[in-house]
Formats: C-alpha cells, structure tokens, sequence
C-alpha cells in the first residue's frame, strides 16, 4: 500500500474519516501553511492541547495550547519555518512516508487515534529533518462529522524505552 493511501476502506467509514482528517488533510494544509484548510476539523470551545515537550515523563507535560488561537499560532509558525527549507526530496511524500496512523480507537462519538512520525526529510544542504514523535488526539462526532477536541502532542516516540 502506497503511503498516500487511507489504510482504512471507506467501508469502515469513521476511522477513513479520522485518517483523511489526521493526515491527508493535515499534511496537505500545513505544506500550503494554510490554516482554513484545516479550522472546520477542530471544535474550538473544547479544545486544548498537552505538550509533551518530548517527555516520557508526564508530570513535565504542559499545558501549552490552551486555546486553538494558540495552537493555531504555533502550527502556522512550524509550516511557514517549513517552507523557508529546501529540501532534497518531495516533502509530501516523505511526510506521509513518515507518518503512520493505523490505531483509532471508536467509540461511540468518541475516538483517539494514535498518529507516529518516524523517518526522515532529505534537506538540500545535505542534512537531513528528523521526524520522531507521537501524538494521541481526542476526536468528536459532532453533526455527523469527526472533529479534534484535543491532543496529547510531542511525546518521544518509541514511548517507553527499556532502560540499559
């Protein structure tokens, strides 16, 4: 299966609906750093975000997006530093490449899906951006369409490495 492809059929239509939100849609507006893509996804009264500041421990976790005007910010700062970059390779395709979200968890109207980012971005300089943590976000049925009510972003990933 091809990395652009929805791993989920339309015939498991929530998770299909989450993936496209979570990561076509996503990757898609943050290449193109624009924000309107991706504001319908999000309800704004419930959301907020944890950073886990690439933390296995939780108690140093923050509350650092308290609002969506906040995380907002914060994801349009990362996608505008983003474009300033040349890279070596397509940037599209790496992301999806390094992104995997295959575990969603449904419940009712309610989900958490389990989104990774694992691998590498060829930069034109030679080096390279490494991609490597994980996010848990909250999701919402509401009216029929799934939307982002919160995350738990930036944790390390692999979570919980044996210690030697």
């Amino acid at each position: 299966m091809a990395p652009t492809q929805n791993p989920f059929p339309p015939q498991d239509p929530d998770r299909h609906a989450i993936w496209e939100m979570l990561v076509e849609r996503d990757i898609d507006a943050f290449l193109a750093a624009d924000w309107s893509m991706v504001e319908q996804d999000f309800v704004p009264d419930r959301f907020f975000g944890l950073d886990a500041g690439k933390s296995e421990i939780p108690d140093s976790w923050r509350l650092g997006f308290p609002t969506l005007d906040i995380y907002r910010d914060e994801w349009l700062r990362q996608a505008r530093a983003a474009q300033g970059v040349a890279y070596a390779e397509p940037v599209r395709e790496a992301l999806f490449r390094a992104t995997n979200l295959r575990d969603i968890d449904v419940a009712g109207d309610k989900a958490v899906a389990h989104k990774k980012f694992d691998g590498t971005i060829a930069r034109a300089d030679g080096g390279q951006d490494i991609l490597s943590w994980q996010t848990l976000y909250f999701c919402a049925k509401v009216a029929g369409t799934w939307k982002l009510t919160g995350f738990v972003g930036y944790m390390p990933f692999p979570l919980g490495r044996a210690r030697g």
